[in-house]
C-alpha cells in the first residue's frame, strides 16, 4: 500500500488544519490506520489510530481533546482534525497502516506532509 499524506501548511498557535491520508493502488477501507508524526531530531511517534470501520480509536495523551481521527471508507480516506495547535507540533505527519494495536506498523513510510506551527 502507496499512502500519501497531504493538508499540512504554517499555521498559527491556536489554529487548526485537517491532513488527509489516501492510498494509491489499493483501499484504505479494510485496514487499521495511524497517523504518526516526526519533529526535527527526534525519532517517530504514534499520534492517533483508528480502526477498520472507526469504532475504535485509540490517541497519545499529548493530542488528547485536540486531535480528531476519523475515516471515510467511501472516500477510501482517513483524517486527522488537528485543532488548538501548539508550536511543539511542528513535525512531518505520516500515515500508515496499522498492524498491532493501537501503534504498531511494520509497512514502509510513505510521503509525509509538513505541519508548522508558529508561536
Amino acid at each position: 500500500v502507496q499512502l500519501q499524506a497531504s493538508g499540512g501548511g504554517l499555521v498559527q498557535a491556536g489554529g487548526s488544519l485537517r491532513l488527509s491520508c489516501a492510498a494509491s493502488g489499493r483501499a484504505l477501507s479494510r485496514y487499521f490506520m495511524g497517523w504518526f508524526r516526526q519533529a526535527p531530531g527526534k525519532e517517530r511517534e504514534s499520534v492517533a489510530s483508528i480502526s477498520n470501520t472507526g469504532g475504535s480509536l485509540y490517541y497519545e495523551d499529548f493530542v488528547k481533546g485536540r486531535f480528531t481521527i476519523f475515516r471515510d471508507n467511501a472516500k477510501e480516506t482517513v483524517y486527522l482534525q488537528m485543532n488548538n495547535l501548539k508550536p511543539e507540533d511542528t513535525a512531518v505527519y505520516y500515515c500508515n497502516v496499522i498492524r498491532v494495536w493501537p501503534t504498531e506498523t511494520y509497512d514502509s513510510w510513505g510521503q509525509g506532509t509538513l505541519v508548522t506551527v508558529s508561536s
